[in-house]
């Protein structure tokens, strides 16, 4: 992975960053409610428990409050971000069995398989990157990771009340796409976008050993 990918890809992040602080503007979410749904989606489909969680791009924490908000059983939760302001405001909520790492995971992929996860976790983190950056991303959080990896994107086939809304920075996938490189890496395969109305799509995929 070039540095002109890593660039391009986190600099709506630090455009944020620099323009409101690191807090949950600076994420790129639009709804506090929707981005609580698209974690409650991934507790639902792995459970977590006893697990090592790693939460590549976890910006702020709020993945990692979510789940102790909610009294998921994981064992540790490691939250890795390339924005060192927020991953300092992510620290500042010292949050029990959470961690919080400065480094790319795109241009640092050994920092995925160092935290030996059970589960790597990539939510909203792909939107704003090309296709081919997603996907290296995601093989690389599944070779990583013991049990599977699960993530989430914005998907090009969502109900029509969605038509004409441009969701720049992030980009739409197509899910059909996504389904059948999924089921090349694994037969164990989840897969919902029943949520928000087709807005978004969620894939888990597990190793099938």
């Amino acid at each position: 992975m070039g540095r002109r990918a890593e660039k391009k890809y986190l600099e709506p992040y630090r455009e944020a960053v620099e323009r409101f602080g690191p807090g949950f503007e600076a994420t790129l979410w639009t709804s506090r409610k929707a981005q609580t749904l698209r974690f409650d989606v991934m507790i639902g489909l792995a459970g977590f428990e006893d697990c090592v969680i790693l939460d590549a791009g976890c910006g702020q924490g709020d993945f990692a409050a979510r789940l102790v908000e909610c009294e998921v059983p994981f064992s540790k939760y490691i939250g890795v971000d390339a924005m060192p302001q927020m991953i300092d405001a992510a620290g500042q909520r010292k949050l029990p069995r959470c961690e919080f790492v400065l480094n790319d995971v795109l241009t640092c992929p050994s920092t995925l398989s160092a935290a030996e996860p059970d589960y790597v976790c990539i939510s909203g983190t792909l939107n704003t990157m090309d296709e081919d950056t997603a996907r290296k991303l995601v093989a690389s959080a599944f070779e990583a990771a013991a049990q599977g990896v699960l993530f989430n994107f914005l998907s090009s086939r969502p109900h029509s009340r969605w038509a004409g809304q441009d969701p720049s920075p992030a980009r739409r996938f197509d899910p059909l796409r996504w389904l059948d490189f999924s089921l090349a890496l694994s037969s164990r395969v989840s897969f919902t976008q029943a949520y928000l109305d087709g807005h978004d799509a969620t894939i888990m995929i597990q190793h099938d050993s």
